[in-house]
C-alpha cells in the first residue's frame, strides 16, 4: 500500500522534574527536508534523531520539535544576575563618555545580552534518553500511521479515477466507425466541387490511405489502456512508489493528448476532455505520494 507524505505524530515522556513532548510533522517534497528543533538538553542526541528519521521516513518535508517543560518551580535555566550588572555598569560608563541618553527600558535591553541567560542543565543519563527516545520513536510511528491512512484514500482516489479513464477509453469505440466515414463523406464531397478536373484516381486513394492511417488512434489506445494497467500494478507493488507514478501519469497525459489531436470528432473529443478532467485529479494528489 501507499503512504502519503503527510502526516503528524506527537508522543510525550513525563520524567521526574520535567515534560518533554516531542512533535513530528511531515509534507511533501521532492526530497527529504528535515528541519530540527531540540532543547539543548539534548542536543548532542540530534545526529542520532536525524539519522532515525532518515531511515524511517524516507522522503518529505519533516519538521521535529523537542521541547521541554519543568514541573515545579525549579528550571536549570536561570538569569544570569552577575553578567546583567557588568553590562549596567559597562552601559553607563558608555552613556557617559559617549553623551547619549541611557535605555528606557533597561530590562529589555539587558535580556538580548549575550549570557544573558544560562543553563546549569545536565546531560540525560541513560534512563532519561531511553525514555525520552522511546517517545521520539512513537512520535515517527503515530506519524506513519497517518501517512499509511492517507494513502489509504489516495489509493482508493487513484482506483476510481484509473478505472474511469479505462471505461472512457472504451466508449472512444462507438465512434470509430462513424467517425472515418465522415471523413470519407467530407473528402469526397470536396472532391465533387472539382468534378469537372482530371485527377489520378490511384494516387488520390493513397493519398486518402494514409491520411486515415494518421488519423488511426489504436496504437494510442493500446499504449494508453497498457499505461493504466501498469499505473494500477505500480500502485499495488509497495510504498516509495511515488516518483514512478509520477512519471507513469505523465505518459498517459501524453497519450490522452495524441488522442485529442488525432480524433477529429465532437463525441471523441469530449471522451477526452473528461479523461483529462479524471487525470488532472490524479495528477494533483500524486505530488503527496511517498
Amino acid at each position: 500500500m501507499i503512504q502519503s507524505m503527510t502526516g503528524f505524530g506527537k508522543a510525550v515522556a513525563e520524567l521526574s522534574d520535567r515534560k518533554v513532548t516531542i512533535e513530528v510533522k511531515s509534507l511533501n517534497s521532492r526530497q527529504l527536508d528535515l528541519n530540527v528543533r531540540i532543547s539543548p538538553v539534548y542536543r548532542e542526541k540530534e545526529m542520532q534523531m536525524r539519522n532515525e528519521v532518515m531511515q524511517r521516513l524516507e522522503r518529505g518535508k519533516i519538521d521535529i520539535t523537542v521541547s521541554v517543560e519543568h514541573i515545579g518551580r525549579d528550571t536549570s535555566t536561570q538569569i544570569n544576575l552577575p553578567a546583567l550588572e557588568s553590562y549596567v555598569e559597562q552601559i553607563r560608563e558608555a552613556s557617559v563618555r559617549l553623551h547619549v541618553a541611557e535605555p528606557a527600558d533597561w530590562f529589555a535591553v539587558l535580556m538580548r545580552m549575550p549570557d544573558a541567560v544560562k543553563s546549569d542543565a545536565t546531560l540525560p543519563d541513560e534512563a532519561e534518553w531511553n525514555a525520552v527516545h522511546g517517545a521520539f520513536i512513537e512520535a515517527l510511528r503515530l506519524l506513519t500511521d497517518f501517512r499509511m491512512q492517507e494513502g489509504a484514500m489516495l489509493q482508493k482516489l487513484f482506483e476510481e479515477k484509473i478505472a474511469s479513464i479505462a471505461v472512457l477509453l472504451a466508449q472512444i469505440d462507438v465512434y470509430e466507425e462513424e467517425r472515418i466515414e465522415k471523413i470519407k463523406i467530407r473528402i469526397a464531397e470536396s472532391l465533387n466541387k472539382f468534378a469537372d478536373m482530371d485527377y489520378d484516381r490511384n494516387r488520390f486513394e493513397q493519398e486518402l490511405i494514409y491520411y486515415m492511417e494518421k488519423l488511426d488512434v489504436n496504437e494510442e489506445k493500446k499504449r494508453l489502456d497498457n499505461h493504466l494497467k501498469y499505473f494500477i500494478d505500480t500502485l499495488h507493488t509497495g510504498r516509495g512508489q511515488g516518483k514512478k507514478l509520477g512519471f507513469i501519469v505523465q505518459e498517459i497525459g501524453r497519450e490522452i493528448n495524441t488522442l485529442g489531436s488525432k480524433s477529429n470528432h465532437a463525441g471523441m473529443q469530449k471522451i477526452v476532455v473528461q479523461m483529462k478532467d479524471e487525470l488532472e485529479q490524479i495528477r494533483e494528489q500524486i505530488l503527496n505520494v511517498l
